[in-house]
């Protein structure tokens, strides 16, 4: 008997995965505990336009990533920070002090957690910063610190 699975089922499948099992461990233990349903021709259109909405909504985020990627290149964040003597800033810029200059000055939102800083801001300068948008998609800027 053919039956799409609702959940992960050990020694089964995956979720959404169409398996062969026997007919009385379909009836007698997957059924009753709602782990799968019988895969007619209605269930298998609907596991198909789930697949076809993932793979739309997959495609739209890729296509809003490269869109910010596109966006995030020519800009350059300018985030103002005091120093002592030696030119050492009082504390350090970190990703939230860039997310929130990006957010203020660009209208643009990225996450802080996002952001790979090689090292922290220390001293004033030109920094180079990735943000990973999304798989094998990242973006990057540039931060100028002054005083």
């Amino acid at each position: 008997m053919k039956v799409i699975l609702l959940a992960d089922v050990k020694g089964q499948g995956k979720k959404d995965q169409v398996v062969e099992v026997s007919d009385g461990y379909a009836r007698n233990f997957l059924f009753p505990k709602k782990l799968a349903v019988l895969a007619d021709a209605k269930a298998t259109n609907e596991l198909r336009g789930k697949e076809e909405a993932k793979q739309y909504r997959i495609e739209e985020e890729r296509k809003a990533a490269k869109a910010l990627a596109e966006k995030l290149a020519g800009v350059t964040v300018k985030i103002k920070a005091t120093s002592g003597a030696d030119g050492r800033l009082y504390g350090a810029v970190t990703a939230k002090d860039i997310a929130e200059a990006l957010e203020k000055d660009f209208s643009i939102k990225v996450d802080k957690r996002k952001m790979n800083l090689n090292d922290s801001i220390k001293a004033h300068g030109t920094y180079s910063v990735e943000v990973k948008l999304y798989a094998e998609i990242s973006g990057k800027f540039s931060v100028v610190v002054h005083e």
